[in-house]
């Protein structure tokens, strides 16, 4: 069970804490106690500091931003603007740097830089053993096809820049709008934006066609939500610039801040006709935001393409390699170092065969006169050019042919197409597929990632019943009811569902008191705005939460109609009643509740609440009814993971009444911390309530999360969810979608950061203990049994991990421009960067013995940098999946990235390196996709490998009898083509083809996914496994053949034991065996496997007795020597006997090993294969009996189903009467219309 958090000092777990990218003006000015000035110093003051107001934007004066004074130095002397362009630039080349940049970036990896020294080595007449095509062919192929796959995949970026940059909107130039580019928007410019139109640059609002300047966006592009916000314009801009004349004379110059990547803060000043104004987010526009229910709105640049929030918040672009890349390379060095001893004992061995017989043979003269130890100096580096097939140039075009194949599988998926939104999966990159077969931790968003932030009303308590479960009108309970009809209503909303016909039939016979009441308080207790559209009712509410409420309200006969700045008009059932807004007490994060105050048509005044129930039951009158039966029902609810309100209500008396009024207008002006006088006021009025019920809202799943969920952590993923979300909403989807449950024992941020207190400070204590080589702790930070769970905020993260000190400290010493003292034991404080890190560590060994871990509250910044802890200190692969730009920076850190797509935003997707619509997609893409990915590329790896080896070491074995000289084994147009024609196919095939279980047995065993995040199938034990095995049938392949024509006459009398026919049986019968092996290593079998294996061998034969024809050796005499070798080889019986014994005896230890391996010691794959057809008959039957399961109600919990994701309301914005008032008249004299009862002066 969960236990109820502390009071304990610490961070403000609603705060949405900086991160340390962030400039240091955003930091709040540290209290008295915590930075006191040295005697006599003077501080300087905040307003001038220069990183705060370091940027200037005069409007309508392009030539302004290109002053000296605003140039910065680019390269040597050539100075530009440090006003960014427009302009958006993801792709990497364009038409000039294209070849020889892609190229350079070829040429890095070392297996290229490798062969083309080697293709030099080649062209020397002293050293070459084999003609350059042998190397050149391969490398032009390989080089050509990787430039080919980054030109298509540049090309894709050109067009989504080119997209995006050619959108078009009017920009005020030369006196008038003209439609303009994107891509032309410069800082300072005036454009104007239409509805549904999205945002170009970061624009300051000036004015739009609604009353008072107000504009509403949809920020789904930045954060994935799509209930809508609204920015408002200065009163003086709204009243000022309206036309088109009086835009082109404004000439305001802008102060602000610097670009950075704060999403939810900007501080600036507007100074105009010598008047100063104050700046903040609320008339701010950011680009990627969507112009929403506002005809046209305008607005100053400030920031533009590369400096925007939204640009600021994608991260640097991290070049991601996947695990097996790098072992890979490291494998590749390690043949490297091989050939090198190879190659230098061959170098020895020919040295001394030279001194011994070479020097001495007069046949063997070859007219040089070089001495032994130069000969071995040539010999070696002809070595280097015999056996370089051990590092095989095709391998690394073959890896990219199976990653681009494997890709097209991913975007051909039906199984992860969306069709409401027609939206298949798309594999971003072909470079990582592997990779999905290895993830360990999935770092996941909430809003739009896990749920479709959709809220929908499905029970209530009134007056002590319960509804909302399946129910006749007369009451009577049902298995499986049918939804409400509404067509009684004709004000319904017609998507709003509700089983329970008793509740509306007691509603309709408006008998039930307590329920009128309960309906009318959802009605009026709110901050909804209302506007009519195509004769419909729209709401926008400031949260979803608020819209569920009041959209059910309106179904059950409540129906709000208008507001105005101090009325609301409903209609009750069958009669409009319009009610006197006396106070509006708005929600905010402390409270956890709102409350109006009306004055009913009849003159009662009385107060209606709604809130989380542990705030309303402190409040609720010793008198009040049904405060038992409405906590077993909220227990209940939350056991349901459903979101919970409490309403109530409370009549006033109007003495009452109007001396609360008089404190409240006292606290209203209070000048000093405003808020918490306002609260204390309203602590006042808001107690003696009496209980009417409670709601239950569902935040709605994306389908399938639970279970997918369910199944990741089967295959032993651990799954973090990262969220800006409040902690009670991201704890309540955290047990809606069971990655918590009633069994946990949840660690809140206070439990963690004291059991790392403890822990440092017992490291302080002893710290010979924990020496600098013993980094890992071998006892756990939870002893007592039973599963953990981590629900931390960003707050109490930075203060965890030092964050929040450290930045102070930076702060303190700018401001009072001398050194802090040195931390002390005591302190606090971090005592060196090495105790930082082992306070990290900590903090990531914790977080690893949970379950689940949730981080709420968390910037951009700290999502990536709780992915980066995990990636250096676990040394895990890693998956981020998010759908908004404040996923992005998250999506890049990780090892591999996940946009959902088809919501309104992109941004998330085209940094992302797999997109598709739905969470539930990712279980397929792993535990399906990334697990043949995985098995395809370890055992094509393997076999390649061993191929390779297999060919090349023949060479080896050779030299001891052709005295080291460097003498090939085989015909070289044999060696060009056995890694391109004779051997590459079938083993290509199984990179893309082959699977062990088909994709619903992935499925049901999640288990099978193990041995991807083990590393098993590819590491240093199975590449000296194969080294060793290439080396067994390369001995095999020679001293067989070898033995055989020792002492040799054919059918005819002839010796078939010269050299040409014995590289004729030996090429051939390491043809025959790497085709059988890989037919030995297929799991699933295809026409197009079976054609391959045949086919290559068909191919090899096919070839060889073309290059061997004397037509061809007529027309290149000196390409094709092996005249009629093959021919007159092949037709004795002899050495078919010979070919067959020698594959043969290469196959027979391997087909023993798997025998025992499969009977022995087999693998989860190996018995699920085994019982395959079992187990599909089960499933089959399965599906047959399936039927949707009754709610599984979980043991009865004593959480708080409370989870309002309500931020503060449009309160201000009502009582105000900003956006309810008609502009008034232009010309005409300004009367106290403007005039708001609280707000603040604009003007400084």
């Amino acid at each position: 069970m969960s236990r109820p958090r502390s009071n304990s000092v610490g961070p403000d777990d609603e705060v949405m804490p900086y991160s340390d990218d962030e400039t240091d003006d955003e930091l709040e000015v540290p209290s008295e106690e915590e930075v006191e000035p040295a005697a006599g110093a003077q501080e300087p003051e905040v307003e001038i500091r220069p990183s705060e107001m370091g940027w200037k934007v005069k409007a309508n004066d392009r030539p302004y931003h290109h002053l000296p004074e605003f140039q910065k130095k680019v390269f040597l002397c050539i100075k530009k603007s440090r006003y960014s362009g427009n302009a958006i630039k993801t792709y990497k080349y364009n038409a000039i740097t294209f070849l020889p940049l892609n190229l350079y970036e070829q040429f890095k990896r070392a297996a290229n830089l490798y062969f083309l020294a080697l293709l030099i080595l080649q062209l020397i007449p002293d050293i070459t053993t084999l003609p350059w095509y042998t190397t050149l062919i391969p490398l032009v192929v390989v080089l050509g096809v990787t430039a080919i796959k980054d030109l298509v995949d540049d090309l894709a970026r050109h067009r989504m820049d080119k997209e995006i940059n050619n959108r078009r909107c009017d920009v005020l130039l030369d006196g008038r709008f003209q439609e303009s580019k994107w891509r032309d928007i410069q800082v300072g410019d005036v454009v104007r934006i239409r509805k549904n139109d999205f945002i170009p640059a970061d624009l300051l609002l000036l004015s739009s066609s609604n009353p008072n300047s107000l504009c509403y966006v949809e920020t789904a592009e930045l954060d994935g939500e799509t209930n809508l916000k609204f920015r408002m314009g200065l009163r003086v801009t709204d009243e000022l610039l309206q036309d088109e004349r009086q835009l082109a004379q404004f000439d305001a110059l802008i102060e602000c801040e610097e670009p950075n990547n704060r999403l939810d803060k900007f501080t600036g000043t507007m100074k105009w006709n010598r008047e100063r104004y104050p700046l903040d987010l609320d008339n701010m526009l950011l680009r990627g935001c969507k112009v929403r229910n506002t005809d046209v709105a305008h607005g100053l640049v400030i920031f533009a393409g590369a400096d925007t929030k939204i640009m600021k918040n994608g991260g640097k672009t991290r070049f991601k390699r996947t695990k097996i890349d790098e072992l890979m390379n490291y494998m590749v060095y390690t043949i490297f170092a091989l050939l090198i001893l190879v190659a230098a004992g061959l170098a020895i061995g020919h040295t001394f065969w030279y001194d011994e017989i070479g020097s001495k043979a007069w046949y063997l003269f070859d007219g040089k006169n070089h001495d032994s130890s130069y000969r071995g100096f040539l010999s070696f580096w002809g070595y280097i050019i015999v056996l370089n097939t051990m590092v095989p140039i095709s391998l690394y075009v073959s890896v990219e042919v199976i990653r681009l194949g494997q890709s097209k599988f991913i975007n051909w998926d039906l199984q992860m197409y969306f069709p409401e939104k027609d939206t298949p999966a798309k594999a971003r990159t072909t470079t990582l597929n592997e990779q999905l077969g290895q993830i360990e931790y999935i770092f996941s968003d909430k809003t739009g990632t896990l749920t479709q932030n959709i809220m929908q009303f499905k029970k209530c308590t009134i007056a002590a019943r319960k509804y909302g479960d399946p129910t006749t009108a007369e009451g009577v309970t049902l298995d499986r009811g049918r939804p409400v009809d509404w067509s009684w209503n004709k004000y319904a909303d017609k998507k709003f569902q509700f089983m329970d016909h008793s509740l509306v039939a007691t509603v309709r016979s408006k008998k039930d008191k307590e329920a009128m009441e309960f309906f009318k308080l959802l009605s009026l207790c709110h901050t909804v705005m209302v506007e009519q559209k195509d004769g419909e009712l729209v709401y926008q509410a400031a949260s979803p939460d608020e819209g569920a409420l009041v959209t059910a309200a309106r179904n059950f006969g409540f129906v709000f109609l208008s507001r105005t700045q101090d009325t609301i008009t409903i209609r009750e059932m069958d009669q409009e009643a319009t009610y006197e807004m006396l106070a509006l007490l708005d929600f905010n994060s402390d409270r956890k509740r709102m409350s109006i105050i009306l004055k009913f048509p009849d003159g009662r005044i009385r107060l209606y609440c709604k809130g989380a129930d542990t705030v309303i039951y402190e409040r609720l009158s010793p008198n009040s009814k049904y405060k038992e039966s409405t906590q077993t029902s909220l227990d209940d609810f939350a056991s349901e993971t459903l979101r919970t309100l409490c309403l109530c209500y409370k009549d006033i008396s109007t003495n009452e009444f109007e001396a609360w009024s008089r404190k409240h207008k006292e606290a209203q002006v209070v000048l000093a911390d405003r808020e918490a006088a306002l609260d204390r006021v309203y602590e006042q009025i808001e107690n003696n309530l009496l209980l009417i019920g409670a709601t239950a809202i569902e935040d709605k799943l994306q389908d399938g999360v639970p279970e997918t969920i369910a199944k990741l952590a089967k295959a032993d993923i651990k799954i973090w969810v990262l969220t800006g979300d409040k902690k009670e909403t991201a704890e309540n989807i955290g047990y809606s979608c069971s990655l918590l449950t009633d069994d946990m024992n949840i660690h809140y941020g206070e439990d963690v950061n004291e059991k790392l207190r403890v822990r440092q400070a017992r490291r302080r204590v002893n710290p010979e203990t924990y020496s600098r080589n013993r980094k890992k702790m071998v006892d756990p930070f939870f002893t007592e049994p039973g599963k953990n769970a981590l629900i931390i905020t960003g707050g109490w993260l930075n203060e965890i991990l030092y964050e929040k000190k450290k930045k102070r400290r930076r702060l303190r010493l700018r401001r009072l421009g001398r050194r802090p003292p040195p931390s002390t034991p005591e302190d606090g404080q971090p005592m060196n960067d090495w105790e930082k890190e082992l306070r990290q560590i900590d903090f990531v060994d914790m977080a690893c013995e949970c379950e689940a871990v949730i981080c709420c509250r968390v910037t951009p910044k700290q999502k990536a940098n709780v992915v980066s802890l995990v990636k250096k200190y676990k040394k895990a692969v890693t998956l981020s999946i998010g759908d908004g730009a404040n996923d992005v920076n998250m999506i890049k850190t990780a090892d591999i990235g996940v946009g959902i797509s088809g919501q309104e935003g992109m941004q998330a997707v085209m940094s992302s390196d797999y997109a598709f619509a739905q969470f539930r997609y990712l279980q397929r893409l792993l535990l399906v996709h990334g697990r043949w990915s995985y098995i395809r590329m370890c055992k094509f790896l393997r076999f390649f490998f061993f191929k390779n080896f297999a060919f090349t070491l023949v060479h080896f074995w050779y030299s001891f009898f052709s005295g080291y000289s460097s003498q090939v084994a085989y015909e070289d147009w044999f060696i060009t083509l056995y890694n391109l024609c004779y051997s590459s196919l079938p083993v290509l095939l199984v990179g893309l083809l082959d699977q062990d279980v088909n994709d619903k047995l992935s499925l049901k065993f999640p288990k099978l996914y193990l041995p991807g995040q083990q590393g098993v199938l590819f590491n240093y034990k199975n590449f000296f496994i194969s080294l060793f095995h290439g080396i067994f049938v390369s001995l095999i392949l020679f001293f067989i053949p070898y033995g055989a024509f020792l002492q040799t006459m054919g059918q005819d009398g002839e010796a078939p034991s010269d050299y040409q026919s014995f590289a004729v049986v030996t090429a051939s019968s390491l043809v025959f065996t790497v085709n059988l092996q890989i037919s030995l290593d297929t799991s699933y079998w295809t026409f197009v496997n079976c054609f391959a294996v045949l086919g290559s061998i068909a191919i090899y034969f096919g070839i060889m007795f073309d290059i061997h024809s004397a037509g061809i050796h007529v027309i290149f005499p000196s390409a094709f020597t092996f005249t009629g070798a093959a021919s007159n080889a092949l037709r004795q019986p002899y050495l078919w006997l010979t070919i067959i014994l020698t594959v043969g005896i290469s196959l027979l230890p391997v087909i023993c090993i798997q025998f025992l391996h499969k009977t022995i010691w087999p693998s989860v794959g190996d018995k699920v294969q085994r019982n395959r057809k079992r187990y599909e008959m089960e499933m089959k039957e399965e599906e047959k009996k399936k039927q949707p399961p009754a709610f599984q109600r979980g043991q009865r919990s004593r959480r708080s189903g409370y989870a309002f994701s309500h931020s503060r309301g449009y309160a201000d914005l009502i009582s105000s009467g900003r956006s309810i008032r008609r502009r008034p008249t232009r010309g005409g004299p300004q009367d106290s219309i403007r005039e708001v009862p609280h707000a603040e002066a604009e003007n400084i």
